[in-house]
């Protein structure tokens, strides 16, 4: 059996797990999961994203406001968020970027909601988890204004831009997507990226990898994952998933 399984991206405060998420939760551990960063997208899955966290050892939260929620957002969003992330397994600011794909009229209200959880990251020492969708130019930008520690997730930018993270001391978060057939990108960044700098994830309940595509994903779908990564780099997946392990608990300061 697979260990030292960390899914560094999941969503299991999403409605896909209101009918089992307890009976799955409490059976994770025994399919190999040491951690999972749970992922919270704006400020009712944050609240609810440390409330897993306290409830589960192996749980850590991300509190943060996703980019599709900008014009949604409280104006008292960062105090909230700040509250949130004085909880001891709250380990970072997160799911926070830029996403062009569905909205680009907001261009400037989704960058200022960005920047302002990067502060907000910095002012705390903690890392960010970010949500780059079709906006890889201004997304690179924001970072190398900012410089903050974090990882990319789901990455799906180019060998040319995974370089410019990788300068900025970032991670690389692959998931399912790099088990489908027409991943050509991401194979390349994969064969590309040195593997102390890669975080594998699922971003579960979407994106499960093959042979499960199209069904609703969660962490013990990670070793289909590292089975890829191991293929690419002609390594045995296990050590994929000791390696991977290791990177989240230094990223995201995890004893």
């Amino acid at each position: 059996m697979n260990r030292n399984i960390f899914d560094s991206h999941a969503h299991y405060t999403d409605k896909a797990f209101n009918d089992d998420r307890e009976n799955m939760l409490g059976s994770l551990r025994e399919s190999g999961i040491c951690g999972v960063i749970n992922c919270g997208a704006d400020i009712e899955s944050s609240v609810f994203s440390v409330e897993l966290a306290n409830k589960y050892d192996y749980i850590y939260a991300a509190c943060g406001i996703h980019p599709e929620e900008a014009d949604k957002i409280p104006e008292n969003y960062i105090e909230i968020l700040k509250n949130l992330a004085r909880n001891e397994k709250c380990v970072a600011i997160g799911e926070i970027g830029l996403d062009y794909y569905w909205r680009q009229d907001n261009k400037e209200k989704q960058k200022e909601l960005f920047e302002n959880q990067i502060l907000l990251s910095k002012e705390l020492d903690l890392p960010i988890i970010v949500h780059d969708r079709e906006a890889h130019g201004d997304t690179l930008e924001i970072l190398k204004k900012h410089k903050p520690k974090g990882v990319l997730h789901c990455f799906s930018g180019s060998p040319e831009t995974a370089e410019e993270i990788l300068k900025l001391g970032m991670y690389i978060g692959l998931g399912g997507a790099l088990t489908f057939k027409n991943a050509r990108k991401a194979v390349e960044v994969a064969e590309m990226l040195p593997l102390d700098r890669l975080l594998l994830e699922t971003d579960c309940p979407y994106m499960a990898p093959v042979p499960f595509r199209g069904k609703r994903n969660y962490s013990g779908y990670i070793p289909y994952i590292a089975e890829k990564v191991a293929e690419i780099k002609g390594i045995d997946p296990q050590t994929v998933l000791d390696i991977t392990s290791e990177n989240a608990k230094k990223l995201f300061d995890l004893k």
